[in-house]
């Protein structure tokens, strides 16, 4: 039936546990328990400034007020479309408080996509950045129920010497100026309505911890968009799970660097909500550079360290790194795509020339099951390997198109039985029929859409999607929503997208284009289908390169054949 970490025989591999013991928390029970225990460890800190966890479970509570005080109720959605910043974290967990659905999106999606996530989730309110205000007005014509919308600032969560300089910034010369008179709430007013408030918080169990908390969004196993209900029992036990198989007895008081970033089931699940559980702090990081990142390692010294593979890459790359001493890490986590064996080679060497006693390991998980559930033993690595399943996760691989599993070695579908499997994909009961599968084992597994192999020890090897799609600096990235949005163009008679490797990114994206008849390929066509890809598509998924034909390549039967377009642009790449 599989081989899971509980199975005696992996025990010698390190101090994972055989099986961990999940407490009927929801997902703000969980981390006020740990609040009770270390009231002064600190829960987060940005940009310098420091919040405990006794004064985050207040923070926490005071938004849930706010909520409430809003109209929001139980059961109903509520978009965060943030950056990792503090009133991204208050809002997830008061959220849960009052028993509500979180709706987790990338705020640097396009306007057309925020209106997608808000109409597909029922979205009742949305908090954003000022700096997103725009996108939100823009599409309020196309919300199909109405959405209140909660506006934070960056400034509000400074220290006081910061908030000061702030307004002179570059940062802030950018974001555009607020009408004064717009259909929005501040955070600050938002949260003075709450404490107004005179009716007590409801009890924190209204929801069970076995129901729906949050939805995040995947490709599923068809490459279109798909909404990913997962429980708070997901969640709590990924927290557990991770910090079972990270090697530490307690990681109470050691440092996260939270980079990636809170809609991610990676900067959700890990970066955050696993530090919070243990009582570590979170670093939040808003955004990315190497310049910053090198800057906080060196400067803030984090003892773990979650990313995707290009951004350990970039590490390699960073001239400020040249002399650091790495010797306080005491775990370096990749994830979100495939991390090569020369990469990890790269790293691992890296590592140790900064003194750092730990090499860099490779997990692998989806989405549907929050993030990780398979990782790398503390000291013991396979080469090409993701690992081993963690405490209570079964992996198996079976025969594609099949629920029969294949011997050792054998490759095939990579499926997943265990406490951090989604409950369903969001109104899709076929996708999800297709997808949460029960075996003749009696237990419910999730095919993947993976391809993979399994030895006999039960290190896992990941070996490449079974479905069409891209992965570019850790997201997925899916060609057929990308060509819809192009073929919707008035010149455009047929599209073709194509992953291309990348030295950073893994993989960009490039599309080939067929003009309808009658219109010249010209560089002014060229740059108003970037234009219009730009107001439709989010940043990290836009094309490097649109190339013009006259025809796109097909199969026997007559689709594009796509393979044959990623070979050459792979080729003229290595060129």
């Amino acid at each position: 039936m599989g081989i899971s970490a509980s199975a005696p025989w992996l025990n010698f591999y390190g101090n994972m546990p055989k099986t961990l013991n999940y407490p009927e928390k929801t997902i703000y029970q969980i981390v006020h328990s740990t609040a009770l225990q270390y009231p002064d460890n600190i829960a987060y800190e940005f940009m310098g400034k420091e919040t405990t966890y006794a004064e985050f479970m207040r923070r926490v509570d005071r938004t849930a007020k706010a909520l409430l005080e809003l109209g929001i109720k139980q059961g109903d959605r509520v978009t965060i479309c943030m950056p990792n910043a503090p009133q991204a974290l208050d809002t997830f967990y008061a959220i849960n408080r009052i028993g509500a659905v979180s709706n987790m999106i990338h705020p640097l999606s396009a306007p057309g996509e925020i209106a997608f996530y808000l109409n597909f989730s029922h979205s009742k309110a949305v908090l954003t950045l000022d700096q997103f205000y725009g996108k939100i007005d823009q599409i309020r014509d196309q919300l199909e129920e109405p959405c209140k919308v909660i506006i934070a600032r960056v400034k509000d969560e400074l220290p006081s010497v910061l908030a000061l300089a702030y307004p002179m910034t570059k940062a802030a010369r950018k974001i555009p100026k607020l009408p004064k008179k717009g259909d929005y709430i501040m955070w600050n007013d938002f949260i003075a309505r709450g404490k107004r408030r005179r009716e007590p918080l409801p009890a924190d169990d209204a929801v069970p911890y076995t129901e729906g908390a949050s939805i995040l969004y995947s490709g599923g196993t068809t490459g279109t968009t798909k909404g990913i209900l997962l429980s708070s029992l997901n969640f709590n036990a990924t927290a557990l799970q991770t910090i079972a198989a990270s090697g530490c007895e307690s990681i109470a008081g050691l440092k996260m660097l939270s980079v990636m970033p809170v809609f991610h089931g990676f900067g959700l699940g890990i970066g955050i909500h696993t530090a919070l559980v243990g009582g570590a702090r979170c670093i939040l990081v808003p955004q990315f550079n190497v310049k910053t990142y090198a800057k906080l390692l060196i400067n803030k010294k984090p003892n773990f360290i979650p990313g995707v593979p290009t951004l350990f890459e970039a590490l390699l790359r960073s001239d400020m790194l040249e002399d650091a001493d790495l010797s306080f890490l005491v775990g370096v986590f990749s994830g979100g795509d495939s991390l090569s064996v020369e990469l990890k080679k790269k790293v691992d060497a890296f590592l140790k020339d900064h003194k750092a006693t730990v090499q860099i390991r490779e997990g692998y998980g989806t989405t549907e099951c929050v993030t990780a559930s398979c990782l790398t033993p503390k000291d013991y690595a396979r080469s090409g390997s993701i690992g081993v399943p963690f405490p209570d996760t079964c992996y198996k691989i079976v025969a594609v198109g099949t629920e029969e599993e294949v011997p050792a070695n054998h490759e095939g579908e990579i499926c997943i039985s265990g406490p951090s499997v989604m409950l369903c994909y969001v109104d899709n009961p076929e996708e999800t029929a297709q997808t949460l599968r029960r075996h003749a084992d009696g237990r419910v597994w999730l095919h993947t859409g993976d391809l993979g192999t399994m030895d006999e020890d039960g290190f896992v090897y990941f070996r490449q999607r079974i479905k069409r799609m891209i992965i570019t600096s850790g997201y997925n990235v899916y060609p057929s929503q990308l060509e819809n949005i192009i073929d919707g163009h008035e010149k455009v008679l047929l599209s073709c997208v194509v992953g291309v490797k990348d030295s950073y990114k893994m993989q960009k994206i490039k599309a080939y284009v067929v003009l309808r008849p009658g219109v010249e390929p010209t560089d002014e066509v060229r740059q108003e289908l970037m234009d219009y890809c730009r107001q439709r598509i989010a940043k990290y998924a836009m094309p490097y390169e649109i190339e013009f034909r006259e025809d796109l390549p097909k199969t026997l039967v007559g689709k594009v054949a796509y393979r044959v377009l990623e070979e050459e642009a792979n080729a003229q790449a290595d060129a």
